[in-house]
């Protein structure tokens, strides 16, 4: 799939299941490197998620992004993403909340520390999983009002959805990025979060972080597809 951004109407996602060659075939490797990183944080949990197969992009429609997930463990997610995506068929494809506070500042989380990107600044999102299968689809726009939920305490309902997404797409990652209208300013935001953190025994976030501009953006800690939908935000809005 070409890189780039792009407006999608629509998901069209299904699950098919399906083995994974590469993985089966670097069993061995893939055991090794998990070991590893579990040495360095023994809280990450081995579940299942989900990764996308040969997707595409249709114009028509208002853009509709196709593709089908097939299910496989954690470890072998994370020996692909950090072995530099070596099957490049498959796709890290996931949605996320660009949740808005209403003075117009962009809301992120500060991943915590005990968790895979501890450290890192993201969109509320999820690698999507079993839990967003229904019947033969994978629901992305359900999973991404789930993980806002599970990570800030707000519900769906008080940052509805504009219509579509977003899509940033580089190297093997699908971005599928929802605009959500939160009716308090980013300081309400962020102390209101905090609070939540605060009565959460194991909270996903360390803190909420609040970018009003350019001067805010930090490559560093911010995956270059966010600060990518950012710049893109910035110049749109003047």
């Amino acid at each position: 799939m070409r890189k780039g951004i792009f407006e999608a109407a629509r998901l069209d996602t299904r699950f098919v299941p399906a083995p994974w060659p590469w993985a089966e075939h670097e069993a061995a490797r893939i055991d090794a490197h998990w070991r590893a990183r579990l040495a360095e944080k023994p809280r990450l949990f081995d579940g299942q998620v989900l990764l996308l197969r040969d997707p595409e992009f249709l114009e028509g429609g208002g853009g509709v992004l196709r593709g089908n997930f097939f299910l496989t463990q954690f470890r072998n997610f994370m020996a692909w993403r950090d072995f530099g995506y070596p099957d490049a068929g498959v796709y890290n494809c996931f949605s996320m909340a660009a949740l808005r506070a209403r003075d117009g500042a962009w809301l992120l989380g500060e991943m915590g520390g005990h968790t895979a990107n501890g450290g890192r600044i993201y969109f509320a999102a999820g690698t999507p999983d079993r839990s967003d299968i229904v019947g033969d689809r994978v629901d992305l726009a359900g999973s991404v009002a789930r993980e806002l939920t599970e990570e800030t305490g707000f519900a769906p309902e008080e940052a509805p959805p504009a219509p579509g997404f977003r899509l940033v797409v580089e190297a093997q990652k699908i971005a599928c990025i929802q605009e959500r209208r939160l009716g308090l300013t980013a300081d309400e935001a962020v102390a209101r979060v905090a609070a939540f953190l605060a009565r959460d025994p194991d909270p996903e976030l360390a803190r909420l972080v609040a970018v009003r501009g350019e001067a805010d953006l930090d490559a560093a800690l911010m995956p270059s597809f966010i600060v990518t939908y950012l710049r893109d935000a910035f110049v749109a809005l003047g």
